[in-house]
C-alpha cells in the first residue's frame, strides 16, 4: 500500500510533479478515529454554523481558482473555460447548501402531540422526530468532474450540509488538483475554529486504500460517482461488513432517447446537430451522455440518421481524461464493431452504430454504456417503441422529442421511462445537471445504487436518517422539535405544517365523528 504515483498529463502522457504517496494504513486508521471523534459536536453545529462552514468553503475555493483551473488542466486535458464554469458551479453549490442548512426546514420535524386514553383506546404518547446525521462519510473523487464530483463537490458539500464529518479519498488521474481543493476545505474548518477530524483526504493509485475506507466501523456511510464496476466492488464491500452501511453509487447510464415522428419529420436535422453536440460534449465523458437514439424506419429517420452521422465523422478527436480511459473506449468501439447485426457508421471522429430494434432486444447488454463521444441508434417499427421502453433497466435520464400531439399520443411512453429514470426530458437533451432544489441525478439500478440523487439539494437526504424522541423532556429535545420552535422552522405537527409554536394542550382522542345537530 505504501507506494508512490504521478498524475499524468493525458494530452501529453508526461508524468507531472510534485510525487504522491499513498495512503498509509496508519493513516486512514487516524482519519478514520478522528472523524468518529468529530461526528457527535460536528453533527450538533447549528444550520447557521454549518452554514457559515460551507460559505467559508466556497471563498477559500475562489480564492485558489486561478491555481485550481491551472492544476487541472495539466491532470485531465480539460478547457480552462469548462474548469473555470466547474469551479464556479462548486462554489455555488457549496452556497446553496449553506442557504438550505440555514433555513433549517429540510429537516423534516413532525410532532405528534399526547392524545389522552379514553373508552379503551390507550393513550398515544408524545412523538416528536427529524432527520439527523448518520456520522462519517466516505467520498471517491469522480475522473470527470474533477472539482463538481470530486473533492469539494456534491457528495462532499451534502455530507457536510448533513452535519457528518467527510474523508475524502482523491482520485488517482488529478492528486494535484485534489490537494488544492482539500487545502481549502482545511483552511475553511481552521477559520471556523474547528478541530480536526471534520475533514480529511487520503491518496491511491489503487483500490486498496478506498476498500480499506469503506471496510472501516467509524464510517458510516459512501458516496461514489464512477463506473458500475467501480461502484458494485464498494456496495459488496459495504454488504459485507458485520455492520453493512449504504453506498450512495452514481454509476452513469446509457440515457436512451426516442424522437417521436412529427418531431422527426419537422425537425430532424435541428435534432441530429443538437444530438451530436450532446453526444460529444466534453469528449462523451459525460454520465448523461445520450448513448441510445431509438429512431423509426422511414425516409425521416433516414434524413435524421445521415445528418446525425455527417457530423460525427467530422468530429476532431480530443484527449480523454486518462490512458485508460481513452483505451476503455477504442477498445470497447472496435468490439461494439464487430457485434452480429451492430453497423459502424464513422471510422473517424465521434463514433456512431446503427443496429435494429430485434436485435437490442435480442441482447440488452448493447444498451450499455460506453464512455466517450459514441452513441447507438436503434431503429425500429411504431409496434416496438413501447417494447424497447419497457426492456430497459435505470438510467439517469431518458429523453423524448415530439409536438404535443406526440406526447399525448404517447402518453404511456410518458410513464414507462419515467419508472425507470430519474430525470426525463422533454424536447432537449441531457448532457449537464443543474445544481438546484428540485433536480434529480440519479435512477434506478444499475444507474445508481438507491436512485438517490447526487446533485441538487436533495442530494443531503442520503447522508441523514431519521430518529424519533417519545415522551422526552423539553431540555432533551434538538431546538427543532421544541416547543417554542426557537429556529422558526417549518414543522408537521400533528400532520399540519405550521411555523407557529406548541401550545400546552392536553389533547383528547375523539372517538367517533359528532352527530348532526339536535333540534330542540
Amino acid at each position: 500500500m505504501a507506494t508512490t504515483f504521478h498524475a499524468l498529463n493525458p494530452a501529453t502522457g508526461a508524468s507531472l510533479e510534485p510525487e504522491f504517496r499513498s495512503s498509509s494504513l496508519a493513516e486512514i486508521e487516524h482519519a478514520c478515529r478522528a472523524a468518529a471523534l468529530a461526528a457527535p459536536e460536528y453533527g450538533q453545529r447549528s444550520g447557521a454554523e454549518r452554514a457559515r462552514f460551507l460559505r467559508e468553503i466556497a471563498v477559500q475555493l475562489e480564492t485558489r481558482r486561478e491555481a485550481l483551473v491551472a492544476r487541472a488542466q495539466l491532470e485531465t486535458g480539460l478547457t480552462a473555460a469548462r474548469l473555470q464554469g466547474e469551479t464556479t458551479r462548486t462554489a455555488n453549490q457549496l452556497r446553496l447548501f449553506a442557504e438550505v442548512v440555514e433555513e433549517g426546514s429540510w429537516v423534516d420535524a413532525r410532532l405528534d402531540r399526547r392524545i389522552a386514553a379514553q373508552e379503551g383506546v390507550p393513550e398515544r404518547p408524545d412523538l416528536r422526530s427529524m432527520l439527523r446525521p448518520m456520522g462519517p462519510v466516505a467520498v471517491f473523487g469522480a475522473s470527470n468532474f474533477p472539482l463538481a464530483f470530486s473533492v469539494a463537490g456534491g457528495d462532499t458539500a451534502s455530507a457536510l450540509a448533513g452535519g457528518n464529518p467527510v474523508i475524502v479519498k482523491a482520485h488517482p488521474a488529478h492528486p494535484g488538483t485534489s490537494r488544492l481543493a482539500a487545502e481549502a476545505i482545511e483552511a475553511a474548518v481552521a477559520e471556523c475554529g474547528w478541530g480536526a477530524g471534520v475533514f480529511a483526504i487520503l491518496y491511491d493509485a489503487g483500490i486498496e486504500v478506498g476498500l480499506a475506507l469503506v471496510r472501516h466501523p467509524a464510517v458510516r456511510a459512501v458516496g461514489f460517482t464512477g463506473s458500475l464496476r467501480g461502484g458494485r466492488a464498494l456496495m459488496d464491500a459495504a454488504a459485507a461488513r458485520p455492520a453493512p452501511i449504504p453506498v450512495f453509487a452514481e454509476m452513469g447510464s446509457s440515457n436512451p432517447v426516442f424522437i417521436l415522428p412529427r418531431a422527426m419529420a419537422d425537425r430532424g436535422a435541428e435534432i441530429a446537430r443538437g444530438l451530436h453536440a450532446s453526444v460529444t460534449l466534453g469528449a462523451g465523458q459525460f454520465c448523461t451522455k445520450p448513448g441510445l437514439v431509438m429512431v423509426a424506419h422511414g425516409a425521416p429517420g433516414d434524413t435524421m440518421r445521415g445528418e446525425l452521422q455527417r457530423a460525427m465523422a467530422a468530429t476532431p478527436e480530443a484527449p480523454m481524461l486518462t490512458a485508460g480511459i481513452a483505451a476503455a473506449f477504442r477498445a470497447g468501439g472496435a468490439a461494439r464493431g464487430e457485434l452480429r447485426g451492430v453497423e459502424r457508421m464513422t471510422n473517424t471522429g465521434a463514433l456512431l452504430f446503427e443496429t435494429a430494434a430485434e436485435r437490442l432486444l435480442e441482447s440488452p447488454e448493447l444498451a450499455e454504456e460506453l464512455f466517450g463521444p459514441t452513441t447507438l441508434v436503434v431503429r425500429h417499427t411504431p409496434a416496438q417503441l413501447l417494447e424497447l421502453a419497457r426492456s430497459l433497466e435505470g438510467h439517469l435520464t431518458a429523453t423524448v422529442h415530439g409536438t404535443d400531439e406526440d406526447l399525448r399520443e404517447n402518453a404511456e411512453l410518458l410513464h414507462v421511462l419515467a419508472a425507470r429514470v430519474g430525470r426525463l426530458v422533454l424536447n432537449g437533451f441531457p448532457t449537464g445537471v443543474a445544481v438546484t432544489h428540485a433536480m434529480v441525478h440519479g435512477g434506478p439500478y444499475p444507474a445508481s445504487s438507491s436512485g438517490e440523487t447526487s446533485v441538487g439539494t436533495r442530494a443531503i437526504l442520503r447522508f441523514v436518517r431519521p430518529v424519533c424522541f417519545q415522551d422526552a423532556p423539553e431540555f432533551a429535545l434538538p431546538p427543532e422539535l421544541q416547543d417554542a420552535n426557537p429556529l422558526g422552522i417549518a414543522r408537521r405537527l400533528d400532520g399540519r405544517i405550521t411555523r407557529d409554536p406548541v401550545r400546552k394542550v392536553f389533547r383528547r382522542r375523539r372517538t367517533k365523528p359528532a352527530g348532526p345537530p339536535v333540534s330542540r
